[in-house]
């Protein structure tokens, strides 16, 4: 990143604010100031012993509009629930040109300007954003620019990758990348059982699935081939591999991936509704 971003506030530091806070600490990002917000006096403190500038809310029922105040980028890292009821905590202490973007679930754009009038992004990002390897989606409200848009982007990079999406997409975008870690977490769980079951000792099934796992992944990345081409270099013709792969796909993997999709895009809607 070549430009320095601007003031920057971060309301909720937990796994996915405390991710941001790791990126915008990573070599090569300059961030002309930074002010952060937790629930505990004891998180603040650790933030703080880091180098950050921060307040914890327990004890403290100005420490967000503190850390507002100048902010030119505000990141809502709060539940879904908070989101609004948090927007009118801090509306008398925003400076108008401040950019929100909210990482909630659920919560629209139009909920937000509903309650604040300074433009709104709405982002959705992944846990691989601890690691610097996310993917995040990003939709504007009716108020945000090009230019706010590219300060979205210019702050999710930080952490990985950057998608621009029309806001009807980002819920459905919540159920494959937001959701997928756990997906892939789950498979990583079943096939160590299966490793386990077959009379590896737990340590090595573990470390077999794992960098299984991580070795096709990157293998994917690195050539850039189709997930499907890749796969049938590996099924040799009547071999063992044929054998597996029939028999997951006598389950109905296909389907099975559309209806978990599926149910947490209506989880998805409904967090809009009761927002």
């Amino acid at each position: 990143m070549s430009e320095t971003l601007p003031p920057i506030a971060v309301l909720g530091s937990g796994s996915m604010g405390g991710a941001i806070l790791t990126g915008l600490r990573q070599p090569g990002v300059r961030v002309s100031g930074l002010r952060a917000t937790t629930r505990s006096d004891a998180s603040a403190a650790a933030l703080r012993s880091e180098g950050i500038e921060a307040r914890g809310v327990e004890h403290d029922s100005e420490a967000n509009a503190w850390a507002v105040t100048d902010a030119r980028l505000v990141l809502l890292g709060v539940k879904p629930a908070q989101i609004t009821v948090l927007l009118a905590e801090i509306a008398p202490s925003l400076h108008p040109e401040a950019l929100i973007i909210s990482v909630a679930a659920g919560v629209t754009t139009d909920a937000m300007q509903a309650v604040v009038p300074n433009p709104v992004v709405r982002a959705m990002p992944n846990t691989p954003a601890l690691i610097g390897r996310g993917v995040t989606g990003i939709s504007g409200g009716s108020r945000a620019t090009a230019a706010h848009l590219a300060l979205a982007d210019d702050l999710f990079r930080t952490v990985g990758t950057v998608v621009e999406l029309p806001e009807s997409q980002i819920d459905a975008l919540s159920t494959i990348s937001g959701s997928g870690p756990a997906y892939v977490f789950l498979l990583i769980e079943e096939f160590t059982r299966a490793a386990v079951a077959m009379g590896f000792e737990d340590d090595v099934a573990a470390l077999l699935v794992q960098q299984t796992v991580l070795g096709a992944a990157l293998l994917q990345e690195a050539t850039a081939e189709d997930p499907a081409e890749l796969r049938r270099r590996v099924t040799s013709p009547k071999g063992t591999t044929e054998q597996a792969i029939a028999v997951l796909q006598q389950a109905d993997l296909a389907g099975l991936f559309e209806r978990a999709a599926e149910a947490a895009l209506q989880r998805a809607r409904q967090l809009a509704a009761d927002a």
